[in-house]
């Protein structure tokens, strides 16, 4: 058995080589929330904006065979919709882009906040911005919408005043929640990615953890953490139509008012909710190409 062994052909030692340079590459992991953490942009970007024509074209073929039973056409449809267009896209996706630009304000402050206390050394803050990112981050949106929604309250008397808090404020509080803790993750991972020397060369130069962290791992995470950052935008703008469900008058909510104004014809489905896809596409599809080229500029080129 062992002779055996001894006899066993070893490529490049005891035969010929399989290849003319043959290396071992090193193993690659790639940490969560990291550069090339983009399923959401790579899918988006790789959409064929044709193919979007093409689905809305073929749902149309529904509403136009319902016209021979009713006398509500599709072009009194889209004639409503042409109609209806400043209303919904000047309060109601105004209102979307409104809350999608505040909650990722709010996320990322409080997740680099969160992401910096994942690597700190005191053992107990690190616990707990782990326990803090784990809950948010596995939790779904809309029970954290229920819960914001219910437990805020509506005002706050403070006496001599009353501060009313609208339903949109407190919907960027609940939405904030995940995004906290995935931007947490982005930060976390960012500063894991740089190599361990750049922490021994400013250890070796008397630097401390503080100004190693701020002055030479930061800037070097910036880069790596903007794609991932963009992905959770466009994620989170196509999530705000969540909001829609707890009464906040965004796009979907208008929309629905809109065609009960119109006394709810089947035929103004596929204008209204086919226009709500197509805007938020039209919105999140460039988001997603950039940060796909921004992607390809930051990686690491070994």
């Amino acid at each position: 058995m062992r002779r055996a062994r001894l006899q066993r052909a070893i490529p490049g030692v005891t035969a010929a080589a399989q290849t003319d340079l043959p290396v071992l590459l090193p193993f690659r992991a790639v940490p969560a929330g990291g550069a090339s953490d983009l399923q959401f942009s790579r899918w988006l970007a790789s959409c064929n904006p044709w193919a979007l024509g093409a689905l809305i074209a073929l749902a149309a073929v529904w509403p136009v065979a319902a016209m021979a039973q009713g006398g509500y056409t599709m072009a009194r449809a889209f004639d409503a919709l042409w109609r209806w267009l400043p209303f919904i896209v000047g309060q109601g996706f105004a209102l979307n882009i409104l809350i999608s630009f505040a909650t990722m304000v709010v996320g990322t402050a409080a997740g680099v906040v969160l992401g910096l206390w994942q690597v700190s050394l005191i053992r107990p803050v690190r616990q707990f911005a782990w326990f803090i990112t784990q809950l948010f981050r596995n939790s779904p949106w809309l029970v954290l919408l229920f819960i914001v929604m219910l437990a805020f309250p509506f005002e706050i008397d403070l006496g001599f005043t009353i501060i009313k808090i609208p339903d949109w404020i407190k919907a960027v509080f609940g939405l904030s929640l995940p995004i906290m803790a995935n931007i947490s993750e982005i930060v976390r991972g960012a500063i894991q990615s740089v190599p361990t020397g750049q922490w021994e060369a400013a250890e070796s130069l008397a630097y401390s953890r503080s100004q190693t962290l701020w002055r030479i791992i930061l800037p070097q995470c910036f880069k790596r953490m903007i794609p991932p950052w963009m992905n959770w935008y466009a994620i989170l703008t196509m999530a705000t139509p969540l909001v829609s469900l707890l009464g906040v008058e965004e796009l979907v909510t208008l929309s629905r008012q809109a065609m009960e104004a119109e006394d709810n014809h089947p035929e103004l489905l596929i204008p209204f909710f086919g226009f709500a896809l197509v805007i938020f596409f039209a919105y999140c599809y460039p988001i997603a190409r950039i940060t796909m080229a921004l992607e390809r500029k930051f990686q690491v080129k070994l």
